[in-house]
């Protein structure tokens, strides 16, 4: 009995079918995060908001998508909405489920990073005449950025990975068109193997983008220092 099936191995490492299916994990992983950090920055302001009854909304959110499981959440949207009379296509319900859990994460990063700034420096920017929107942008997120760009960053890394997860409901992305091939090929090993090797080439690739954009960052903050230094 054949256990291994190297020709087959090789032959679905470089399958059209599988690389679209890597394309798919892309763009979804692109799209969620970028709209979840969108509704996360939002949520943060939110829940930094002295009014209760701007919080509580938001701190409601955060705990509940952060509380229940993201598969629960894409069955829910996919096959529990339909039921109210809102029907979303599996493309659609992957992009909703993804953003809105990876917003109650994000939310909890960006909010972080702003409360890590001095309240001095606000107080200051404050004195000095600055509108409470030029302050978050120009004192406020500048440093927060530094706080915030590594946690986000392993944000994506998990996401990438996350989205297998939208299979569930039939979103043809890497891992479903693996599960298709190996229904019609039988070569089970074979083929995860493979969609492991994708998943760690798109994580291994982003691992390389981030240090590049935590030095930049980086950089920024210690020219910054340095020539506050020199005053």
């Amino acid at each position: 009995m054949q256990i291994w099936n190297w020709s087959g191995f090789f032959d679905y490492l470089t399958n059209e079918y599988i690389l679209l299916g890597a394309v798919t994990t892309l763009w979804l992983t692109a799209f969620s995060i970028t709209a979840g950090l969108l509704l996360g920055f939002a949520l943060a302001l939110m829940r930094l908001s002295k009014s209760r009854i701007v919080a509580a909304p938001a701190s409601f959110y955060v705990w509940l998508f952060r509380g229940t499981p993201l598969l629960v959440q894409l069955i829910v949207i996919y096959t529990g909405l339909p039921q109210f009379g809102v029907k979303l296509s599996v493309v659609e319900s992957a992009l909703i489920g993804l953003a809105l859990n990876e917003a109650a994460y994000l939310s909890e990063i960006v909010r972080a990073g702003i409360t890590a700034v001095s309240r001095g420096q606000v107080n200051a920017a404050r004195a000095l005449g600055m509108r409470d929107g030029q302050i978050m942008r120009y004192v406020v997120m500048p440093q927060a950025l530094r706080i915030i760009v590594p946690p986000l960053g392993n944000s994506v890394n998990g996401l990438l990975k996350t989205t297998s997860v939208t299979s569930v409901i039939s979103m043809e992305e890497l891992l479903r068109r693996t599960q298709v091939l190996i229904q019609e090929k039988f070569m089970v090993l074979e083929l995860f193997a493979v969609a492991a090797i994708y998943y760690l080439a798109m994580t291994t690739a982003w691992d390389f983008v981030q240090r590049r954009i935590e030095r930049k960052f980086g950089r920024a903050y210690e020219q910054t220092a340095a020539s506050t230094e020199q005053r």
